[in-house]
């Protein structure tokens, strides 16, 4: 039994909040509920890295903020260490142009009755007199929230608190309505590893491996990872992903591109040119160019994964939408109509080869296209 300073005896706390499903043009961009159901799987130990007795909120298709207020308080009482996940959607009340959590039946015209307004998790949390506090996300923001984070460059955060996940971007396509892959590496990391990795290298792993759109904001920043005490654990986990990432966030793009191609093949002769491992791997580089502003490179490198992908996965696999939201983005970035041209082919039937994809997309990929073969005239 482990006694805090007060004498009380310790006691842990997980609480897994799911928020509204973040829907785009009837594509599910994430699904709360799903994540909520894979979390659910693991041990509370495992989720909250402690031995010590644990309560486990689950708190799934809440429609009144002042519930949620009310479990996150008495979570935050908790005398130890305490886990805070939360997925779903973040939106903007705009007459107080305040972010929210959108909870089930939250509509634009009801922000600020029906939705969790974001910074009560800061004055909950950052309240707490004991104990480690953890906070994990996975949301996805919408159109009129993006951009307030765009302004601000993270998201506002319990100073106290470790926060770590990502939010994406209002644009992704989305895939099935299924486990997030930020989530779905987060879990599988803790279920494969011989011992429990630290939140940090659980992070550091998901944002490395997860198919994660252009432009997602990740918290911390792959700048922060760089930190010593970063690196330190970036050494326990045999893991290069994060330390190529924050090498290229620190402008140093030549080193990190020549570590990824070591490590490229490295992966091409263990597991083979057509296997994920590869494929994630190209999938590196074209976003390691699009940091360097090589959208020509990251162009092509997107078509090819994409192109792969489709080999060994569904067209509405996240995966695939991704590489294709990738190469769409770097080929709007090509200034030189001649490259744009050479490319836009092979987007094109990259594109066409997506049923799920938003029809708009393709139609503009296609005029673009016929106007740079009209200027070759």
């Amino acid at each position: 039994m482990q006694i805090d300073g007060a004498g009380r005896q310790q006691r842990g706390h997980v609480l897994l909040i799911a928020g509204d499903a973040a829907v785009r043009r009837r594509a599910v961009q994430v699904a709360p509920s799903a994540n909520l159901a894979a979390l659910g799987v693991l041990p509370a130990s495992a989720l909250l890295n402690s031995q010590i007795p644990t309560d486990t909120t689950y708190l799934d298709g809440a429609r009144d903020p002042n519930t949620v207020l009310m479990r996150l308080r008495t979570a935050a009482a908790t005398p130890g260490p305490l886990l805070v996940y939360l997925s779903g959607r973040l939106t903007l009340d705009r007459r107080g142009h305040r972010l929210h959590l959108a909870l089930a039946g939250t509509t634009a015209s009801t922000v600020r009755y029906t939705a969790l307004p974001w910074d009560w998790l800061g004055t909950e949390l950052g309240a707490r007199s004991a104990g480690p506090t953890t906070v994990v996300l996975d949301l996805v923001a919408d159109k009129s929230a993006w951009p307030v984070l765009q302004e601000y460059g993270c998201l506002p955060a319990p100073p106290t608190a470790e926060v770590y996940g990502v939010v994406v971007p209002p644009a992704f396509a989305g895939g099935a309505d299924r486990v997030s892959s930020y989530t779905h590496h987060w879990i599988d990391q803790l279920r494969r590893s011989p011992t429990r990795p630290a939140d940090l290298q659980l992070h550091a792993f998901a944002v490395g491996a997860a198919a994660l759109p252009p432009g997602t904001l990740v918290l911390p920043a792959t700048r922060e990872l760089s930190a010593p005490a970063a690196q330190e654990q970036q050494v326990q986990v045999p893991d290069p992903r994060p330390h190529i990432h924050a090498l290229a966030a620190g402008g140093r793009h030549h080193e990190a591109a020549t570590l990824a191609q070591a490590w490229e093949q490295y992966v091409l002769q263990t597991h083979g040119y057509s296997s994920p491992e590869a494929t994630h791997w190209a999938e590196i580089r074209a976003d390691l160019a699009r940091m360097a502003g090589n959208y020509r490179s990251a162009t092509q490198l997107w078509i090819n994964a994409g192109r792969t992908r489709l080999e060994h996965q569904p067209p509405d696999a996240p995966e695939v939408l991704a590489a294709a939201a990738g190469a769409l983005y770097c080929w709007t970035q090509l200034k030189d109509q001649a490259e744009a041209r050479d490319a836009g082919p092979e987007l094109v039937r990259l594109l066409r080869a997506l049923p799920s994809l938003e029809p708009r997309l393709l139609r503009l990929t296609q005029q673009r296209l016929e106007v740079l073969e009209g200027s070759r005239a």
